[in-house]
C-alpha cells in the first residue's frame, strides 16, 4: 500500500472546486483549478443510463454512485465509490489501479455533517467537521491537528470568478502526510459536496 505512488495532482496544496452547470443534469460535474488558476482536472460522477430513468421515480439518496478524480491528460487518480444505500453509508476511496487507498464514513451528528476520513485498514486518518449552512469545514487528525479546511473564503484573481454556491477551496496544510494517506484525504474533501449532495 505504502508503495503506491503520489500522482501529481495530489501533490498541489490549494483546490479550487467549480461546478459545471448543465441543463436536465443527472450526474454531477467539476473542474479543479489550482492557486495559479490553471486547470489540473476534473471530478465527474458516473451514472448509468438506467439509473438515469429510476432517480425520476426513487429517492436518489439510496443509489450507488462513482466518481472519478481525474488529472489534466484525462488520467484517472482517485475514485470514489459507494454502493446501493438506506442509511449513512461508507464511501470506498481507490487509487489509479483500484487498490483500496482508505474510505470515508458520515457519522450523526444532529444538524452539522461530519465525516470519518479513514485509511485501508480502518483507521481515523482525519475528520471533516463544520457547518454546512455557511460551507465552513475543517480537516483535523485525531489527534485535532488542522489538515487543512474547505471554505468558500476566495483571494487573488478568484475573489470575483467564484461567487455561487456551487465553489469551493480546500486547502491542504503541509501537516498532510506525503503519501496514500494525503491521497485519501484530499480526494475526500474535494468530492465532499457531491458526496453531501448525493446524501440529501
Amino acid at each position: 500500500m505504502g508503495q503506491t505512488k503520489l500522482p501529481d495532482f495530489f501533490h498541489c496544496d490549494d483546490y479550487f472546486i467549480d461546478e459545471k452547470v448543465g441543463l436536465l443534469k443527472f450526474a454531477n460535474a467539476y473542474k479543479v483549478f489550482n492557486q495559479d488558476g490553471q486547470q489540473i482536472g476534473n471530478i465527474r460522477q458516473e451514472v448509468p443510463l438506467l439509473h438515469k430513468f429510476l432517480r425520476v421515480i426513487l429517492d436518489k439518496r439510496i443509489f450507488p454512485f462513482t466518481l472519478n478524480i481525474v488529472d489534466i491528460n484525462e488520467q484517472v487518480v482517485a475514485s470514489i465509490h459507494r454502493g446501493w444505500t438506506f442509511w449513512m453509508s461508507k464511501i470506498e476511496i481507490r487509487d489509479m489501479n483500484g487498490v483500496l487507498v482508505g474510505s470515508i464514513k458520515q457519522k450523526f451528528k444532529f444538524m452539522k455533517p461530519l465525516f470519518h476520513i479513514l485509511d485501508a485498514n480502518n483507521e481515523v486518518l482525519a475528520e471533516i467537521k463544520g457547518d454546512w449552512k455557511a460551507w465552513n469545514f475543517k480537516i483535523v487528525d485525531k489527534h485535532e491537528r488542522e489538515l487543512g479546511a474547505i471554505t468558500k473564503k476566495w483571494a487573488g484573481a478568484f475573489k470575483e470568478v467564484f461567487t455561487t454556491a456551487d465553489k469551493y477551496r480546500v486547502t491542504i496544510a503541509e501537516e498532510c502526510p506525503e503519501d496514500v494517506n494525503k491521497m485519501a484525504i484530499v480526494a475526500g474533501a474535494i468530492t465532499i459536496d457531491m458526496v453531501l449532495k448525493e446524501s440529501k
